[in-house]
């Protein structure tokens, strides 16, 4: 039996020698290799923090003490050391782990949103708590570099530095990278740490100072803070937290298991809050992520062979790369046009733009209110910015575009990936809130291709809009083979126009080949359907109103929320219109999805082909028997 095998709880730690704690952190990264070569999943970041979590749990008592990851990414080993290492077979998958913090799963998470520079205002309000309740209990954060470039991180600093009494360890994971390297000014401080000639020799004299300072007391401190005069202003990543009036312990490196429990022993002793900083390698031990220049294999998307890194399955055209080729074909063409990235150029398809016009292309950090009111900026100074983030970040960033972009009438355009229903990250990464949350901006244009030719297309349209923001939103994935229009109706596509006017049928986006597929069954059920993409879906086009008034039944199909989304826009245009067909808004209820893949949760909430055909075929026949109930003078008495 190895050692891993012997760990079921944290406290089970405490109990293993040095030696065996070896082990065990080898084993960790063989079992998250293993694992994670089969079932895709964040790989990089876990194998650069194993030593630190192992340390994390030796000197706190989780889940008494409160331990919080920001973003969550990073605690798949602090989930095999809380009871969970079967539930790895499935991770991410269908009654298997979720692939972040999961307090369903366990007592030991608590905060599960993934969402980065979060962790220090949820650890700033427990502290808080603890303290008015009289609580003997520690609580810590651990966050990264990359999420450090995020501003609510710095908020939440500036509250945690006042309480000078306040028990809050904040541990620093500075491995240089979110995605890809960190940029900005505080990412450039810890770089110009970390590649100094004379760091080997502060780890080293930090590590000796550390092993023979007391656990508490001012000469502690005396020590630690850059051996206090003579580092400072030579080194000096303390300054950036002293400044604030907060301890500081480091820099440590992160893989010396024994040196960070020391740290964190006298972190936890101190009685208020301490900075822990820990430096680290994203990828570290296994020789393929450490060499991915890349991302570190950040996070592989599917199975991969362990040996070599490749693949197993042969990757596919996908919605991202559409946008990546496109975008670099219109800054060739068009001069003006710039790109911002929120720490996530490769991600999000900017690389390409990034090589060839890196004067034009600006990575801001994980910062999305900054990029979206700096994007107003740009537009304001004349250029045209296109704005890459995931839809589910984009959440962050409303008042920013509302305020700061759309009311002064910017002309920028947005770019949203993984939007809609993304599967396997789980609740806090579909991207299905924009469409509702996008549809109360005022003059803002909405659109949804369907397949790779209309994401160049409406690329394309969107770029050219001057005097007011556009948004182009896409699903995560495989692209489908392009769907041709049978014409083009005032600037919607019809796809399908079989038999009689019963049913018009509304697909937004990438739903639109569903669509199709639900009309083949229909008009085998001897139902005449019309099948249009509207492309752009905000403003709702006149077009649609008037093919509503000559149908029996519209149907609104949208991987979206219901609530206020593009069928409720679609509704309200009806009723201001006096269009008494009815309509059907096929959609995501407002809940939190589960971690699953696309098809089967789309299926699971209806919006598959045959459970929508079937819906459809009830309410036209509900619709035909209400119809034959009339009375003497031949009105509908029934419906």
């Amino acid at each position: 039996m190895g050692v891993l095998e012997k760990v079921r709880e944290p406290s089970d730690l405490n109990a293993l020698s040095e030696e065996q704690l070896t082990t065990l952190a080898r084993e960790i990264r063989d079992f998250l290799v293993a694992k994670v070569s089969r079932t895709g999943g964040h790989l990089g970041p876990n194998l650069g923090i194993v030593e630190l979590t192992l340390a994390l749990h030796r000197v706190f008592e989780s889940p008494k003490d409160r331990i919080i990851f920001d973003v969550g990414h990073q605690a798949y080993v602090h989930k095999m050391l809380t009871g969970r290492q079967e539930g790895f077979d499935l991770l991410r998958q269908k009654g298997g782990l979720s692939g972040y913090p999961s307090r369903a799963e366990s007592e030991h998470d608590l905060v599960e949103n993934s969402h980065a520079s979060a962790s220090l205002s949820y650890a700033d309000g427990l502290a808080k708590a603890y303290q008015l309740r009289g609580e003997d209990r520690h609580v810590v954060a651990v966050i990264g570099d990359g999420a450090l470039t995020g501003g609510m991180a710095w908020e939440a600093l500036n509250n945690i530095a006042g309480a000078k009494d306040r028990p809050l360890i904040i541990v620093v994971n500075d491995n240089g990278r979110s995605y890809t390297p960190t940029v900005g000014g505080i990412a450039d401080h810890l770089t110009a740490l970390r590649t100094d000639p004379r760091y080997e020799r502060v780890l080293d004299l930090v590590k000796r100072s550390l092993s023979r300072t007391p656990l508490v007391g001012p000469p502690l401190y005396d020590v630690l803070h850059g051996i206090k005069r003579g580092l400072k202003d030579v080194m000096a990543p303390q300054g950036l937290f002293e400044d604030l009036g907060m301890k500081y312990v480091g820099p440590i490196d992160g893989h010396d298991r024994e040196l960070v429990e020391h740290a964190l022993e006298q972190a936890r002793n101190f009685g208020g809050p301490v900075i822990v900083h820990c430096v680290t390698r994203k990828g570290y031990g296994y020789d393929i992520a450490e060499q991915d220049e890349a991302d570190c294999f950040h996070s592989p998307s599917g199975a991969f062979d362990p040996l070599t890194g490749t693949p197993v399955a042969a990757p596919g055209a996908k919605w991202t790369n559409v946008f990546r080729d496109e975008l670099v074909e219109l800054g060739r063409d068009r001069p003006d046009i710039v790109a911002i990235t929120a720490a996530m150029r490769h991600p999000t398809g900017l690389d390409a733009f990034a090589r060839e016009f890196p004067e034009r292309s600006f990575d801001v950090g994980i910062a999305e209110q900054h990029a979206v009111t700096s994007a107003a900026g740009l537009a304001m100074g004349g250029m045209h910015p296109v704005v890459a983030i995931y839809s589910t970040f984009l959440n962050r960033a409303f008042d920013q575009m509302l305020m700061d972009v759309a009311l002064h009438g910017c002309g920028a355009t947005f770019v949203l990936d993984r939007a809609g229903v993304t599967g396997e990250d789980g609740p806090s990464h579909n991207g299905m809130w924009d469409m509702s949350i996008l549809q109360v901006v005022p003059g803002l244009r909405l659109a949804a291709p369907r397949d790779g030719a209309r994401l160049r297309e409406l690329l394309r349209e969107a770029v050219a809009v001057d005097d007011a923001p556009t948004v182009l939103r896409f699903p995560k994935g495989a692209l489908p083979d392009d769907l041709p229009a049978l014409e083009r109706r005032d600037g919607v596509d019809v796809l399908v126009r079989e038999g009689a006017t019963d049913v018009l049928l509304v697909c937004v986006g990438s739903m639109a080949a569903t669509g199709v597929e639900v009309a083949a069954r229909l008009t085998g059920q001897g139902i005449g359907v019309t099948v249009v993409d509207p492309r752009w879906v905000k403003p709702v086009n006149p077009a649609l109103v008037d093919l509503a008034r000559t149908h029996r039944l519209v149907v609104s199909l949208e991987d979206s929320g219901r609530v206020g989304g593009c069928g409720a826009a679609l509704g309200l245009a009806l009723s201001d219109a006096r269009v008494s067909t009815p309509l059907h808004v096929a959609g995501i209820a407002q809940r939190f999805l589960d971690h699953d893949k696309r098809p089967q949760l789309l299926a699971e909430m209806g919006l598959g082909a045959q459970d929508l055909a079937r819906d459809i075929v009830e309410r036209m026949a509900q619709a035909d028997d209400a119809a034959l109930v009339t009375d003497d003078h031949g009105a509908v008495s029934r419906g």
